[in-house]
């Protein structure tokens, strides 16, 4: 049998490029999620072929694809807004360069809307509290990166659906426990002298990759799970603590491990149509409450184009089992036309950007240093016209509080 020759560079990011199944909305911004990710996979294909797994890594993706303003998971080649996998979800191999942080949304109903002065006196008391979960000391971090306090008026679409008048969406992770504790070896390797030396650095044509195998991926996991428990218990507790005589509805993850193989990046899997899930859009429109639909079926994979394409790559019941959906719209940069060109230059992508509004080019590495904005109801639409969702109600704003 004659021996398949390695694949050049451009090889490895032109097989990671089939990989990629994206429900985006071909603005800029996808174009920047995808030109990113195609790295991220090709590494993922590499470190797959060298321990002798099938190179059949898959970013599938949200009508939200978007950048992450991380910027190490950005240079890792990781993007955001889809479910990344990299094994059929029982193998010991876990990828930590996608830095899953348990983020999530908790939906909140209540029955009487709150002065916003009340809600950050609240807020500020709460601040000055020693709270513990799990003999974890809390650190509060209201006034952090885009966690907001939306409140909302509640427009039920469904006549059996019984909701409270108004609710409360709460967006928050588990900082406490990126790097190592008396708990565990954290989530974050480049916090965690633990994680350092658990993990195994791979090197690839396109920089590092850090990788857990064998019992290491199933502590790591563990650990993750306890992580995950505390995230929701910490936006439990601040709710409560908030929001008085309030009724959780919802407390989901968007950003976290389904197994060692799999991970859900600023989107939702969900089990079963009865599960109400939040799309929150940003805070001058509406967000949804909604019913995920199963995804992606075969008359869904055939409009998309994906059929062909699935079957080549031995991928088509990864994606016939993905039932994911959108967390929310997902940074927009509305001066982004399209990537014309990535290049390499000292261990560092460069974006080469088609600029909307001008002639000029704009050639950057790290996307906080961009403008940005958040997209609006063409993610919910887009859900609607291939048919990931149903709307069971519009959460309309009322007003949002960013400490």
């Amino acid at each position: 049998m004659k021996k398949m020759l390695p694949l050049t560079k451009q090889g490895l990011l032109n097989r990671a490029e089939k990989h990629i199944f994206s429900t985006g909305l071909n603005d800029g911004t996808s174009h920047l999620c995808n030109a990113n990710m195609k790295y991220g996979l090709a590494k993922m294909h590499y470190v797959q072929d060298k321990y002798g797994f099938a190179p059949d890594a898959t970013f599938i993706t949200t009508p939200d694809e978007t950048v992450s303003r991380n910027a190490q998971r950005w240079e890792q080649g990781i993007s955001y807004g889809g479910r990344l996998s990299w094994g059929n979800g029982r193998e010991k191999f876990t990828i930590l360069d996608v830095m899953p942080n348990c983020c999530g949304m908790l939906v909140g109903g209540l029955h009487d809307l709150p002065k916003p002065r009340s809600i950050l006196g609240r807020v500020f008391d709460l601040e000055q509290k020693a709270s513990y979960i799990n003999d974890v000391r809390v650190k509060w971090d209201f006034y952090k990166g885009n966690h907001f306090i939306d409140v909302f008026r509640v427009d039920t679409k469904e006549p059996k659906l019984k909701l409270p008048k108004y609710a409360v969406i709460m967006h928050a992770g588990c900082p406490e426990l990126k790097g190592e504790t008396e708990k565990g070896m954290g989530l974050y390797w480049h916090e965690s002298n633990q994680l350092k030396e658990m993990c195994k650095i791979v090197k690839t044509p396109f920089g590092p990759m850090y990788i857990l195998r064998g019992h290491d991926a199933v502590d790591y996991h563990d650990f993750h799970m306890f992580a995950e428990d505390f995230a929701k218990k910490r936006r439990e507790l601040a709710f409560r603590e908030i929001f008085y005589g309030g009724k959780i509805l919802i407390n989901h993850t968007h950003q976290g491990l389904l197994n060692m193989n799999e991970i859900t990046l600023g989107c939702q899997m969900f089990h079963s149509k009865d599960q109400l899930l939040p799309v929150s859009i940003r805070a001058d429109l509406p967000s949804y409450l909604v019913r995920g639909v199963h995804n992606f079926t075969p008359h869904q994979m055939d409009l998309l184009g994906f059929t062909s394409r699935a079957d080549e790559l031995g991928v088509y019941n990864r994606l016939n089992r993905a039932d994911v959906l959108p967390h929310g719209g997902g940074y927009a940069f509305p001066d982004a036309l399209s990537v014309e060109k990535v290049f390499e230059m000292k261990d560092k992508r460069y974006f080469k950007i088609e600029m909307a509004n001008s002639v000029g080019k704009k050639i950057l590495s790290n996307m906080r240093e961009m403008e940005f904005t958040y997209r609006g109801r063409e993610v919910m639409q887009r859900c609607l016209d291939i048919g990931m969702c149903e709307i069971a109600a519009v959460l309309d704003p009322v007003y949002t509080i960013k400490i």
